[in-house]
């Protein structure tokens, strides 16, 4: 695989319009601003930040689009691939393929997350998609306390699937996690790993390979920075950024529901210049009132500000 994840792969939010149509021109200054940045390794589209599944077929294949119009070409962009059965997921990954994308995020068929899988269903979802579509996959290690975790013999047996180059883990169990990933690190030591774990990250940094968070919409600088304090197994650096960052973690991601994550992301790219409202689609509802507000103050208390966002 010739793929190199190995730094920061932001998950945009999709911007929609306040007539709730999707802002071509609000992804342009995301996408372009994010593609700038040194250390930005890709775009991953269509999943839980990027609304992906509250989009129409059509709308995701646009949204694909114009987020590899927006960096020109200079980044790949990922595409979430959330279908529930094989052959919809499979089809879904060949649309993407076409319309631009050039590797694919699998999320566990949604069932799952119900009713847990039967062993082996897991694999044969990735095979289908990779033969359907050719395009490279990344495994989705789901939370612990989800019924659609994959056990480790599982994630061994996909990342040693044809296709596959790279794992984003988010189990959210560190015990899980301790064992686990030096487990998937001795069995294939080319698999690239990426934490999710955003409200989190610093437990994760010093043993994956770059991050693959919607975190990555409002503060990639500091990222990027956290992602090369972790290689360098610089401690007291990461903790300085972890730190600095913390009022906004505590005001994106330390609320109720991870999907109010979503619209808290929004109101963080209008607080920086990207985004002129924070408008999501049904079933995503506003946050209470003067959340936006906190919001503002949390990347003020940081001294993240507003950007210049590429002409």
């Amino acid at each position: 695989m010739t793929l190199d994840l190995r730094g920061l792969s932001p998950a945009p939010v999709t911007p929609f319009t306040e007539d709730g149509d999707i802002d071509f021109a609000a992804i342009q200054r995301l996408g372009s601003w994010l593609g700038s940045i040194d250390g930005v390794k890709s775009l991953v589209v269509l999943g839980h930040a990027g609304e992906g599944t509250f989009l129409t077929v059509d709308e995701q294949l646009d949204v694909i689009r114009a987020f590899k119009d927006s960096v020109d070409g200079g980044i790949p962009i990922v595409a979430g691939i959330t279908g529930e059965g094989n052959k919809v997921a499979a089809l879904e990954a060949k649309r993407a393929v076409d319309a631009g994308a050039s590797a694919g995020l699998v999320y566990p068929s949604h069932g799952w997350l119900r009713f847990g899988y039967q062993q082996g269903a897991p694999q044969t979802r990735y095979k289908e998609i990779y033969e359907t579509s050719g395009l490279p996959l990344i495994l989705f290690q789901y939370p612990d306390n989800t019924k659609a975790t994959y056990d480790l013999d599982t994630q061994l047996e996909i990342a040693g699937q044809e296709g596959v180059f790279a794992t984003k883990n988010g189990v959210r169990n560190m015990k899980r996690w301790y064992t686990e990933i030096p487990a998937l690190r001795a069995a294939y030591p080319d698999l690239q790993i990426l934490s999710c774990h955003d409200e989190y990250l610093l437990p994760t940094m010093f043993d994956v390979d770059g991050l693959l968070v919607g975190y990555g919409n409002i503060a990639p600088e500091l990222l990027v920075d956290l992602i090369e304090a972790g290689k360098a197994h610089d401690y007291d650096r990461a903790h300085a950024i972890h730190e600095r960052l913390l009022p906004i973690t505590k005001n994106v991601y330390h609320r109720g529901s991870h999907m109010e994550g979503t619209v808290a992301l929004k109101w963080g790219l209008v607080h920086r210049g990207i985004l002129d409202h924070a408008t999501v689609r049904p079933p995503l509802l506003p946050l209470a009132d003067g959340a936006d507000a906190e919001i503002a103050a949390a990347f003020a208390t940081a001294g993240v500000g507003q950007v210049a966002v590429p002409a």
